[in-house]
């Protein structure tokens, strides 16, 4: 396997199977009742689209309940797997990996994607001897995680450099949390900073920093990540699902048609009024979720893009998952069509 010592995409094939096994994944009462709440972890400083779509109102009575936070896809898919929560996103090829593994879930929306206001991009400072992949050799990469969205795309930069696996294996992809990232490039702590979002305009209107490149740059507008749930849960609780997959359906589409200035304010207003002590400075950068698709609905190709590029890597044996079988778009109410989104509710909850 190419460099093989470095790679950390989801030691998951114990997690799989205690996943499959254990009986806490769905949060339903008994008597065929369903569950009124939705567990999971959140993002410090940003606005979930589920969040969104809750305080637009599309969630009707389901509620959601936050149980902490997370700066990692793989580890929020795999408490989501275990039933430590309802439902968990991340970079598919991490969902690859997991279902491949034997986890009992499947991808039931679309939450983020890739576009020209939406992307990952890898920043050095503007006085940086970095031009090109070679450079990157014996060099600290700093990403929120290992074994997702931005080493993978670090990984085909790389290769399509011409770079031979020996050569990979000597650039150091490096863990830490999005909000300390561009400090750490500043102070020259590291070499490279992966940034995205609201974090990587704020650091970009700052100055003094330039792009190598962009997961735009490589491979155009994609959907990228998706939101996971048992399928225990999902059998024990189908409305509950659909409202909840419909809702941040609608959210998506309502983050298309509004103005940028009004989800701006209505991210902050979120933010501030459920008091967890977060700045709300870097929101004012906010352009887009990237979400592709209408009302994030999944296609074949959203997974067979990584699956083709796991396969020669060894994390996958060639016909072992196939598309089809990762994701379902049956929760999802919102159509395949663009649909009129209704306005939300003036009254908050």
């Amino acid at each position: 396997m190419p460099a093989a010592s470095r790679r950390h995409f989801l030691s998951l094939a114990a997690l799989a199977a205690a996943a499959a096994a254990c009986g806490r994944a769905s949060a339903s009462g008994g008597g065929g009742k369903e569950t009124g709440r939705i567990r999971y972890q959140g993002w410090a400083g940003q606005v979930t689209l589920p969040e969104l779509a809750e305080d637009l109102g599309y969630l009707g009575d389901v509620k959601l309940e936050w149980v902490g936070n997370t700066i990692s896809g793989p580890q929020d898919i795999q408490s989501a797997a275990t039933g430590q929560t309802d439902f968990g996103g991340a970079f598919n090829g991490a969902v690859v990996k997991l279902i491949a593994a034997g986890a009992p879930v499947r991808s039931v929306i679309t939450y983020y994607g890739v576009d020209q206001e939406a992307y990952n991009g890898y920043y050095v400072l503007a006085d940086s001897p970095i031009h090109g992949p070679r450079d990157l050799i014996g060099k600290k990469v700093a990403m929120n995680t290992l074994g997702a969205h931005a080493e993978a795309l670090l990984d085909i930069y790389l290769q399509r450099g011409g770079l031979s696996p020996a050569e990979i294996a000597k650039v150091e992809p490096t863990v830490l949390p999005p909000v300390n990232t561009e400090q750490s490039l500043r102070q020259r702590q590291i070499e490279v900073a992966v940034l995205g979002g609201v974090l990587r305009d704020k650091a970009l209107a700052a100055g003094g920093i330039r792009p190598l490149f962009s997961d735009f740059d490589l491979l155009g507008a994609f959907n990228a990540g998706s939101f996971v749930m048992t399928d225990r849960f999902l059998d024990r609780n189908p409305e509950t699902s659909r409202t909840f997959v419909t809702g941040v359906a609608r959210a998506i589409e309502w983050s298309r048609s509004t103005p940028k200035a009004e989800v701006i304010a209505r991210s902050v207003e979120i933010v501030r009024r459920r008091g967890r002590n977060e700045d709300v400075a870097a929101l004012r950068y906010w352009k887009s979720f990237g979400v592709a698709a209408t009302g994030g609905r999944i296609s074949d190709q959203d997974f067979q893009l990584w699956i083709d590029w796991l396969v020669p890597h060894g994390d996958l044996k060639a016909g072992q998952v196939r598309p089809g079988d990762l994701y379902t778009n049956a929760f999802n109410g919102l159509g395949g069509a663009p649909s009129t989104v209704v306005p939300p509710s003036p009254s908050r909850s």
